[in-house]
This record gives structure tokens, sequence and C-alpha cells, in this order.
């Protein structure tokens, strides 16, 4: 296992969601920082800033983004958009995290190059487990210029 801290920008406008996933991911065996943006406006402004001196230090970006669909402001898809066509941003995984199972959205959310589309369980053993393995692929087996 990595012993380095992974960060994920979990972007969710529901309170008890957000817990959920916050919960979920201190369960699981992998250092994480979780980085919690209440719509997408507040993600893409976050995703913006660069630390000072540096165009190209991934370092300072999340390894992973969760994204939910149903965001106010700016909605899921658009901030998946923005993300994906940055030369810079379109190098972190994005996983839609969502109630949504419409095909509309799911084939939408891939046409905009998401990474991975994921459907939110209904009971708490369901969605820790599915965390759990999310968390596990993404941020330990995947390699990724995040984690090599």
């Amino acid at each position: 296992m990595n012993n380095c801290s992974m960060k994920i920008l979990l972007v969710e406008d529901d309170n008890d969601h957000a817990e959920l996933v916050i919960r979920s991911f201190n369960e699981c065996d992998i250092p994480n920082e979780i980085i919690h943006a209440k719509d997408g406006e507040e993600a893409l402004i976050f995703l913006n800033k660069k630390p000072v001196g540096s165009k190209t230090n991934l370092s300072f970006f999340p390894n992973l983004i969760l994204l939910d669909l149903r965001l106010p402001k700016i909605d899921g898809i658009n901030v998946l958009s923005t993300i994906k066509n940055d030369n810079f941003l379109k190098q972190i995984p994005v996983v839609i995290f969502t109630t949504s199972n419409s095909p509309y959205d799911i084939e939408k959310s891939y046409f905009h190059h998401a990474n991975s589309y994921l459907v939110k369980p209904n009971d708490y053993p369901n969605y820790q487990k599915l965390v759990n393995d999310l968390a596990h692929y993404w941020l330990e087996l995947n390699k990724n210029n995040n984690n090599l």
C-alpha cells in the first residue's frame, strides 16, 4: 500500500451523501484527504488555483475527483466538460458518483470523457463496499500520473 495520503475532490451538494462518502473513505485502509466542494462552481474555483510558481505540479491537485451530476450553480456535466477540455486538469480521473441510473446521463458522461460512472447504492453496506472498491482501484491499483 502507498503510505502517502491520496487527495480526493468530492463534488457533492447533498451533505448526507457527502458524509457517507467521507465516512466510507475513512473506513478504507488507504490514507486519504477529502476536499469537499458543495457545488460545481466551488469545484472549478478550487481546480483553477495553481500553486505559486508552478504550472505543471500535479501534486497540488487531487488524485481523484468524485463528481455528482445534479449540482447547483454549474452542473456535473459542465464541470466534467471543463475539466476534460483543460490540458492540465484532464489528467485527473473523474468518476461520476450519482443516484442517476439514466442511460442518457451515462451516455452524456462518457461522451464528455468521464473515467467511470457509478450509481450510489441505497443501503450503507453496499455503499461502503462500493466506496472501498473505488478507493482501492483508483487510489492504489490504477497507475496514473498522480500516483507514480
